[in-house]
């Protein structure tokens, strides 16, 4: 790495896994790293598996880093750094920023997961150049992030950007945050899952290669398999992911009607699993979003994928850290 090269180092904390890399100015990941988090070892474990890892990737550099970026897949308070609430991590008011900032002794910006995702395909991504755009994460959850006029939307207490809890059914089934008929409950990869279940326990001789792929067990159904499936011309299949499809246009109408974003950017693990989500949810919204608000607008995959979140935390903390837009 060139003395005069700025960098920094992103992090994308998930449940079951955490990515760490060292990340340049122009968003191109130099080194990089993939731990499995093991959230159950608790914050502390985890805090340090954090620590030693950038340590050591610090020393295959010839410069200092400016800071350290991280997405949490959490509710971040914007001023302390403490994750208030983290489900798939089951943390609650853990203050990483403080800890991490001072065993490195290195600046550290936190933000929540899809937003660094976001911050990431708008740089260094399909959201280059573009001033208004939405990204919709469609993956175990669903998340995302707003850009409205050159701006990340963060909201009045840090949430915003919470897309997949946004009513789409009133009767509908109970969401893990506690609503009924939100998008997630009803498009993300655990109710793709949940749905398939509970098909397949109804109707095992329609479900046979669900079971097959889950080596006959109902429970060890998941979203990737049904994606799977659906891709090989399963009935059963195709039908839950046609019901997850209605549910995500619904939502995304939603979003473009109050929005009028230019583009609308969709990623994820679902979505990778069905590339051919993209076109479907593409044609909804401009067959049922407002004319004027639908005329302008593009729809795209996610560019960067899996490296959104560690190249978007990387980015946002040379944002902030220079004062400048990363280049």
């Amino acid at each position: 790495m060139k003395k005069e090269t700025r960098w920094t180092i992103g992090v994308d904390l998930g449940g079951t896994k955490i990515d760490i890399a060292l990340v340049d100015e122009s968003g191109r990941v130099l080194i990089r790293r993939r731990l499995a988090t093991r959230a159950s070892e608790g914050p502390a474990a985890v805090e340090a598996k954090i620590i030693d890892t950038v340590r050591e990737l610090q020393q295959t550099a010839d410069s200092r880093p400016l800071g350290l970026g991280i997405g949490v897949a959490g509710q971040i308070d914007p001023v302390s750094g403490v994750v208030r609430y983290a489900p798939n991590l089951n943390w609650r008011d853990v203050p990483l920023q403080t800890g991490l900032s001072e065993a490195l002794e290195l600046p550290v910006i936190i933000t929540n997961d899809v937003r660094a995702a976001t911050w990431g395909e708008w740089f260094h991504g399909a959201g280059q150049g573009c001033d208004d755009l939405l990204c919709l994460f469609v993956g175990t959850g669903i998340g995302g992030g707003v850009v409205s006029g050159g701006q990340m939307l963060t909201g009045c207490s840090n949430t915003a950007g919470e897309l997949g809890h946004i009513t789409v059914d009133l009767h509908g089934p109970y969401c893990h945050c506690g609503n009924r008929g939100c998008l997630e409950a009803l498009a993300g990869g655990w109710a793709i899952a949940r749905n398939a279940r509970e098909a397949v326990k109804a109707d095992p001789a329609g479900g046979t290669l669900l079971l097959q792929k889950a080596d006959g067990n109902p429970e060890g159904v998941t979203a990737k398999i049904v994606t799977q499936a659906a891709r090989e011309g399963d009935h059963l299949a195709l039908h839950l992911m046609d019901e997850a499809a209605l549910a995500l246009i619904a939502g995304a109408v939603g979003l473009v009607n109050a929005f009028n974003p230019c583009r609308l950017i969709l990623g994820g693990g679902v979505i990778e699993g069905m590339p051919e989500l993209v076109d479907r949810i593409g044609k909804g919204v401009h067959q049922r979003a407002l004319a004027a608000a639908g005329a302008p607008l593009q729809i795209l995959p996610s560019q960067l994928g899996n490296d959104a979140g560690v190249i978007g935390a990387a980015i946002l903390a040379m944002r902030v850290l220079t004062g400048k837009d990363p280049e």
